[in-house]
């Protein structure tokens, strides 16, 4: 049996509030073994990240211990003085948080950063420093350490940054590595590679690894047993295996039922309505009976009791008590799909030959240089009522693409059609009439609503600039548009702050249908949402679609939304669409080396399946400087002898999928 590193027991923290005192993670217990990687699970706001930063002690002012103890190797850390804590900490105990740019410090060089670290933990000193931040950096993987420790933050792409602060956390030797959301903001090629990159750590070094994420399929990759955490309490914990084929709570088996899958594209995503309460909170009953489609009224009234099970495992929920309900297994969970195989009809958006270069400056005040090819000759088609989804890597082009189809860019060259009247021409008023049949879904809901407009007004906008609705016709309007996205009319006179993540994108929906669009670009509209909300808003956006036959062009990284969502697909890589076809042509049979990449790059939430992951050597190149011939031929496993002299044309694979690659001529 492996010996245990670290051991929770009834950790209770409380948040200080004014004179008042309120429990917000509540008797938390775990357990961590030398060599383990233990996955913690859970929505925003369930006290995650704040159990982790406990573990460090690094909580903010306003949290604090109010009872148990944390014991590493033995030790209670929270009995140590600032001078032993300074010294776990980034020592035994290693740290990689979720945001990277945000724990770098932006106006140091990266050797210098890690150099703190190694002096710290470490008797290197002089030269020694500087070579133990270049095996530091290698053993990351990160190509020319040398030039690495020369440069800023901001001079990083995210993988790469995210590399820096695991090299960080490496410096002391951890026997612990506690990883917050490690993949979060990565695309799926750099997320399998910093995964790779862990577990070939973890092997090397026999290290522990505490993580904590909401994706399952990377606990599924990753981890060797779970604990699934809500309202800030342990509601279920068990070995992943057993933990996949049969959870236990419902909190957990409703999770599993919101993931977005190609099997379901059929029907809805079984999702848990409402939102996590508020950390805080007093509870009389179980505290997640409010969602609960197992509730009963005893739930309500009564705490249940943890029910534990062998090998570590165990269950908090009165449906397990002696004379209780046995909830039945993850089978049967969510709508039952009806197979669908992809839908095209005529065209409603043309997109021909579209170009959008930037001018890059050589420097202040010395003249336009090289132009940054975001775009470069797309081709795209949008059949009436259905789903286009654009995917690649972070820097393709995908968001500029959405931009200069609904005009918000200047575009060089190549043309835009709706239902044939073409968009590049017109101007003024003619263009402002025709955005009412074009809208978009952004990213961030937060930075694209004015925080000082009511949501009547945000809503309202489209309407009032399309010399729409007036007075209480216009009331009546925005009160059906907030109904129709899930929100209460009560809604329209308060503020965006005022409103959950899910709640906000849900008045950007509204926002977007006002004007009776016919086209709408969402562009990742769920990739900051937990997976619940993200299942809320994925059924709330194919329910309008078949409500008023709306057209999606759906920008997305994340395979599996795409797989559920879109009735067609379009690779992009690099300012150009490298593969386009139905959703099932390219899931079941992608022919470019890239596209099989990104599929490879999904982990899958099932520890019994194994996914064959395609390492794809170094980053995407800049749009500046494309690579000769095929862009991607520096990248690509399969390259060969001619690749890169010229760009490949377009070969037909079947009447609605295409590819650009040489390996099929």
């Amino acid at each position: 049996m492996a010996e245990q590193l670290l051991k929770v027991n009834g950790l209770q923290l409380v948040l200080k509030s004014g004179g008042d005192r309120h429990g917000i993670v509540d008797g938390l217990d775990l357990e961590i073994d030398q060599g383990e990687t233990f996955a913690l699970v859970g929505e925003s706001g369930c006290g995650k990240s704040l159990t982790a930063l406990s573990l460090m002690r690094l909580l903010p002012a306003s949290v604090s211990v109010n009872q148990g103890e944390i014991l590493f190797n033995g030790v209670d850390i929270l009995e140590l003085d600032q001078r032993g804590m300074r010294q776990l900490r980034g020592g035994q105990l290693g740290m990689v948080f979720q945001e990277p740019m945000s724990s770098l410090n932006p106006l140091m060089k990266i050797g210098r950063q890690i150099g703190e670290a190694v002096r710290l933990h470490s008797d290197a000193r002089g030269s020694g420093v500087d070579r133990r931040i270049v095996e530091l950096l290698q053993a990351v993987a990160i190509p020319d350490p040398q030039r690495c420790m020369a440069q800023y933050p901001h001079q990083l792409s995210g993988g790469m940054k995210q590399r820096v602060m695991i090299a960080m956390a490496l410096a002391g030797d951890p026997g612990l590595l506690i990883a917050d959301e490690p993949t979060t903001a990565l695309d799926v090629t750099m997320q399998a590679q910093i995964l790779g990159l862990l577990k070939r750590l973890q092997r090397e070094r026999g290290m522990s690894i505490l993580l904590i994420t909401h994706d399952l399929g990377v606990v599924a990759e990753m981890a060797d047993r779970v604990a699934v955490m809500y309202a800030g309490e342990i509601v279920e914990g068990a070995a992943v295996a057993p933990f996949f084929r049969t959870p236990r709570h419902p909190y957990s088996r409703m999770l599993f039922a919101s993931l977005p899958e190609r099997r379901r594209r059929g029907g809805e995503l079984a999702a848990i309505e409402g939102a996590v309460p508020p950390l805080g909170s007093e509870f009389r009953g179980c505290r997640f009976a409010q969602r609960c489609d197992r509730s009963r009224p005893l739930c309500e009234r009564t705490v249940p009791p943890w029910l534990p099970d062998e090998n570590r495992s165990g269950v908090r929920c009165l449906l397990y008590a002696d004379d209780g309900l046995q909830p039945d297994s993850r089978e049967g969970v969510g709508v039952a799909p009806r197979p669908v195989s992809g839908r095209r009809g005529e065209p409603l958006l043309t997109v021909e030959d579209l170009q959008v270069h930037f001018p890059v400056g050589r420097g202040l005040l010395r003249g336009a240089g090289a132009r940054l090819k975001a775009v470069d000759g797309v081709d795209l088609q949008i059949a009436r009522g259905s789903v286009m989804a654009l995917v690649g890597e972070s820097g393709c082009g995908k968001s500029t693409l959405g931009k200069a189809i609904l005009q918000l860019i200047d575009i060089t060259r190549g043309g835009v059609s709706l239902e044939g009247r073409e968009l590049t021409r017109m101007k003024g008023r003619e263009l402002r009439r025709l955005r009412a049949d074009l809208q978009i879904i952004f990213q961030d809901p937060v930075s694209s609503m004015n925080p000082r407009m009511r949501v009547a007004d945000i809503v309202a906008e489209g309407l009032r600039a399309q010399g729409g609705h007036r007075g209480k016709e216009l009331d009546r309007r925005v009160e059906s548009l907030l109904r129709q996205v899930g929100l209460p009319a009560s809604a329209a006179a308060r503020y965006p702050h005022e409103f959950s993540g899910g709640q906000r994108q849900r008045i950007c929906v509204a926002r977007a249908l006002a004007v009776e669009p016919r086209v709408i670009v969402c562009d990742e509209p769920t990739s900051a949402l937990d997976l619940s909300v993200q299942a809320q808003i994925l059924n709330l956006l194919k329910g309008l679609q078949h409500r008023f036959q709306l057209s999606y062009l759906f920008i997305s990284h994340d395979i599996s939304v795409v797989a559920y969502m879109a009735d067609e697909i379009a690779v992009m890589y690099l300012g150009r669409i490298v593969e386009r076809g139905l959703t099932h042509e390219v899931m079941d049979s992608p022919m470019h080396p890239y596209t099989r990449a990104l599929l490879g790059s999904v982990p899958l939430a099932d520890p019994e399946r194994a996914r064959k992951v395609i390492r794809l050597s170094g980053e995407m190149p800049s749009p500046v400087a494309p690579p000769s011939g095929c862009h991607f031929h520096p990248r690509c496993p399969q390259v060969e002898a001619g690749c890169e002299t010229a760009y490949p044309e377009e070969v037909r694979i079947t009447e609605s999928h295409r590819v650009r690659c040489r390996l099929l001529k």
